[in-house]
């Protein structure tokens, strides 16, 4: 008993280590600039609003109401996974990656349909899943007649 002990102490010290020395951020992120690709640029600034917007909307003061607030937490959650989604379908070159981001998109948007019933709240507009990228926002205005 003292050994199991004595190693899942050793190793919580070690996990409490690494983060208190390391910065909290994606792995992406601790690679050298000089490493990362230009083109990979857009997207991962797309994809860091996502995960901004998912934190920031996630923090609420609690209502009293566990169910509200877990709908209101999980929404969030739900809707920056597919914000994040819709980022690999803009830039990503995988066609695997690219037919399960789709199925994220659909599948978070029906657990916060779900969600929100269960609640009893009304359901927001419907959108269709995406299945084919959108342009990158910066090239919106070259498809557009003068």
């Amino acid at each position: 008993m003292t050994v199991i002990h004595t190693h899942r102490r050793v190793g919580l010290t070690l996990a409490i280590a690494l983060l208190a020395s390391s910065s909290w951020a994606p792995a992406w992120a601790q690679t050298a600039p000089a490493r990362r690709a230009p083109s990979e640029a857009p997207f991962l600034a797309e994809n860091d609003a996502a995960m901004d917007k998912m934190m920031k909307d996630m923090a609420l003061k609690p209502s009293g109401d566990v169910d509200r607030d877990f709908v209101a937490m999980m929404t969030p959650h739900h809707q920056g996974a597919i914000d994040m989604a819709q980022a690999l379908l803009r830039y990503g070159h995988n066609e695997q990656l690219r037919r399960l981001a789709q199925e994220i998109i659909v599948t978070q948007q029906q657990e916060i349909a779900a969600m929100r019933l269960a609640i009893g709240k009304l359901l927001p507009p419907s959108a269709s899943a995406p299945d084919q990228p959108s342009p990158p926002p910066h090239m919106m205005d070259i498809h557009k007649e003068p």
